[in-house]
């Protein structure tokens, strides 16, 4: 486990390159650099100290030893010359191993700063290697830090998915492994540890190597006690034999380099990586493996790929060929788990069709589909694991689809912790289907036969599609979307065109987006939303209206057989996943989207259906209104004394913690804005809560807590349980309430309309503007009647919240029996009856 002093130095040095490298990859880099340069003089140190001369600064490099480095004689101008000198001839440098000589091949420094150098480098110098694993944990965390290569559509694996890929495959000794875009070899360090968990004494439970990252990676006083000694029954020639059979490739020999020195790192001390075309180059074509892991370039560069006549699949487009080639260089035993993009998936290119029949005929046991965030902030692009076995392939009827929705973050840019993974059951669910072929009791999967992928000549491998069909049991007939309605996408205008006092409104992938002074539609359209993140949402247009291109309009083509109301009511409680295509940008194309089904009920029955869910919507509208337009309102007598806050109270700063402190596993919940009183973001540990509250004044219960940035100016009166609040979005008022009842305070400052004097809405809310606002001060038993009042009209708006989830689940179950799947409401929700009935009262 990395200890926190290293990754605090190693933060340090990119704090202190940022300025001069702003690249997260040119930090690495000169890090990396620094690194095995201080580790070549340790090992020189340790040599000494045991009798024997130093190796790798000796001869003509004994001058750019660290001490020289730092001698008192030397200036900094002096230490930047030797540095530099050192790193662009260490290359040549006979008195290291050729793997050194690679890592330094073309090294320089990029930037002349004296100063900035000598800051660097002390800091480097505190790097103690005591132990190679632990320079390999440091070296995996600078790694993390790297951002992503998007002109080649090279994306970094988060760790959590390397290790959760792993354990599926379940890699062991004596099998050859291989990445063929193996960037900076995340997932040949986690088969490694993998198996060496596998073959340590101490892991009595079988842990595989997700679930002891995920120990080890607790916070304090909950964290799991790492093993020490992995791999302490391989016997020495075990362990020569396990690293002989790893290899990698890539094309970036920049990538090649860190691969190098993160193998290194872990123990590898002739590590196989080449920098190698995999796609374009016949070198390595007759090398077949047990084992291959990889997430391939997701993108092709301009012109696609120019690849050699060897592969089965004819294409241009770097995910197929990356595709073919791990199943095309597997042994007849062998298994692979591979990232792919959704193209892949249900693209309706010839070359896409061709490799989805090869994998179904022969390769492909499971597809495991990932959130679309699993790549923030680097990507939206949606993405799944093809799972490959070509024994099992041919011993299994049916494939095993598996949809994660909760990969134990949030899909949003900072990819903060959340509890509920899906990880480990999906880890389970594959090893169960493996070992036994039955399909697995689960929510999140089930398995469809060969034969019915291979029904229509498509091979598409989008779970959601068959489960749709198995599910439906509807009593009347489906059909095509092609079949009823006109699919096509309107012609576009610019934002340019687009005018403030326009007559007609402008509706684009999610709805109104401008007004225009043209009408390219008389009537309302049902929309469909056909690229970006939003892929897939609908709405419905005004009439009169201009329609965009980037919305598809879906128009039924007899109105008497299908109405446009009922079409979007279906088609809003619909998985339109399947339809979805692209492989960085997604997308619905026509020709996507016509094969999807809908049932058909009479118009007569359409028409009663549609009635209903608009007399459940009009009361969701109503319920919504009510809750958007609720303040406290609080009327002001003019005999009430008016004081500044900060005469009755004080503004206080929460004190800030760092995310690396917060984990989904902790004790403590941990808010950030806009979200307390709701589902947390995060935890801490109790031992940080507690050293926190010891050390700082913190909120008591009852306190008022008040958002200072993002939606500003919203409060809540802190509960008093226990809790952590984000520094720099949550602040808090220390009032002894004997002039103001906080709950009277948190009733008024929800009514304040929070801007500055010139009326211009400001972007975050400072303290002294808090503490300068004046609250009126009426009688505590006054107090006490208007707090009493404004907690039954708040009531009120609960139930009109929980009115809005029950009849919005309402509309979905009745769609739900136009399909034969029947649900309730209450079962559903897991609701009484109260709110409907406070809301006929009313």
């Amino acid at each position: 486990m990395l200890d926190t002093s290293t990754k605090k130095r190693i933060d340090d040095c990119r704090d202190i390159l940022v300025g001069k490298l702003p690249d997260p990859k040119a930090q690495i880099e000169q890090i990396t650099i620094g690194l095995i340069y201080k580790f070549m003089d340790d090992m020189d140190k340790e040599a000494i100290e045991l009798g024997a001369s130093a190796k790798f600064f000796s001869g003509d490099y004994e001058k750019y030893a660290w001490d020289k480095l730092f001698d008192s004689k030397v200036t900094a101008s002096e230490m930047l010359r030797l540095y530099s000198d050192a790193i662009e001839s260490m290359e040549k440098n006979p008195n290291i191993p050729q793997l050194f000589r690679d890592i330094f091949n073309n090294a320089y420094l990029p930037y002349r700063d004296p100063e900035t150098l000598k800051l660097f480098l002390k800091t480097i110098g505190e790097f103690e290697y005591t132990h190679s694993e632990k320079l390999g944990d440091a070296f995996e965390y600078l790694l993390s830090v790297m951002g992503s290569q998007g002109d080649a559509g090279q994306f970094r694996t988060p760790r959590h998915v390397i290790d959760f890929l792993v354990a599926i495959i379940d890699p062991d000794k004596g099998k050859t492994i291989l990445d063929p875009a193996c960037g900076t070899a995340g997932f040949l360090i986690s088969a490694y540890k993998h198996i060496l968990l596998k073959h340590t004494k101490a892991n009595k439970d079988g842990l595989n190597i997700y679930e002891y990252n995920k120990l080890s990676n607790l916070p304090a006083g909950k964290a799991g006690k790492p093993f020490n000694n992995l791999g302490d029954q391989l016997t020495p020639d075990d362990r020569k034999k396990l690293i002989q059979n790893f290899a990698g490739y890539d094309i970036s020999p920049d990538m090649v380099r860190l691969s190098l020195v993160n193998l290194y790192l872990h123990g590898f001390s002739d590590p196989h990586i080449n920098e190698y075309d995999t796609l374009s180059s016949e070198d390595r074509w007759n090398e077949n493996f047990d084992v291959v892991l990889a997430n391939p370039p997701f993108m092709s560069p301009k012109g696609g790929i120019r690849p050699h006549k060897k592969f089965t699949i004819s294409s241009n487009r770097s995910e197929v060929l990356f595709v073919d080639y791990i199943a095309e260089h597997l042994n007849p035993k062998g298994k692979a788990g591979i990232i792919v993009p959704e193209g892949v998936i249900f693209q309706s290119g010839t070359a896409y069709k061709d490799l989805r029949k090869m994998l179904v005929e022969n390769y492909l046991y499971a597809v495991v589909s990932l959130p679309a965030g699993v790549f923030n902030p680097y990507s939206g692009v949606k993405t799944s694991i093809l799972l490959m076995d070509k024994a099992i392939a041919k011993q299994r009827n049916e494939i095993l689809f598996v949809k994660i929705d909760n990969d134990g973050y949030n899909l949003g840019a900072q990819r903060a912790a959340v509890k509920g993974s899906q990880l480990e059951e999906v880890i389970t669910l594959t090893h169960d289907f493996v070992k036994s072929g039955e399909v697995p009791d689960s929510l999140i999967a089930h398995a469809v036969l060969r034969t019915e992928i291979a029904a229509n000549g498509d091979y598409n491998l989008s779970g959601e599609r068959y489960k749709i069909l198995d599910a439906v049991n509807s009593e009347f007939e489906l059909v095509e979307l092609g079949e009823v309605t006109k699919l096509y996408q309107p012609q576009t205008i610019s934002q340019k065109d687009m005018k403030d006092d326009g007559e007609f409104l402008v509706f684009g992938a999610n709805g109104i987006i401008g007004r225009y002074d043209q009408f390219n539609h008389e009537d309302r359209e049902v929309l469909i939303t056909c690229r970006g993140a939003t892929c897939g949402t609908i709405n419905m247009s005004s009439p009169k209206a201009w329609i965009t291109g980037n919305a598809m309009v879906a128009q039924p083509v007899e109105s008497s057989k299908l109405s446009k109301d009922f079409l979007f009511y279906v088609l809003s409680n619909s998985d339109l996943s399947s339809t979805i295509s692209g492989a960085a940008q997604p997308q619905i194309t026509r020709q996507g989207l016509s094969p999807f089904k809908i049932p058909l009920p009479p118009l007569s029955i359409q028409e009663e259906i549609v009635a209903e869910i608009e007399g459940y919507q009009k009361i969701i509208d109503g319920a919504k209104s009510v809750v958007a337009n609720y303040k406290p309102k609080i009327d002001i007598d003019p005999d009430w004394e008016m004081v500044e806050l900060r005469n009755i109270g004080k503004v206080r700063m929460c004190k800030r913690i760092f995310k690396k402190q917060t984990s989904v596993e902790g004790d403590v919940p941990f808010y950030k804005i806009g979200t307390f009183g709701k589902e947390a973001d995060a935890f801490i540990s109790n031992d940080l809560f507690t050293e926190f509250r010891d050390k700082f004044s913190y909120p008591k219960k009852g306190d008022v807590l008040i958002s200072t940035s993002g939606t500003i100016g919203r409060t809540v009166v802190f509960d008093g349980e226990p809790a952590y609040f984000q520094d720099s979005n949550i602040v808090w008022i220390a009032n002894d309430e004997s002039r103001v009842l906080n709950s009277f305070l948190n009733a008024y400052y929800q009514q304040i309309n929070w801007r500055p004097a010139t009326g211009v809405t400001i972007a975050r809310l400072y303290n002294k503007i808090i503490e300068e606002t004046k609250v009126p001060i009426p009688p505590i038993g006054t107090q006490r009647q208007i707090v009493a009042q404004i907690e039954k009209e708040q009531a009120l708006i609960n139930s009109n919240k929980q009115l809005i989830e029950i009849f919005e689940q309402k509309i979905k179950d009745r769609i739900a029996k136009v399909w034969g799947v029947e649900k309730t409401e209450k079962e559903t929700l897991n609701m009484t009856d109260e709110p409907v009935a406070e809301y006929e009262k009313t």
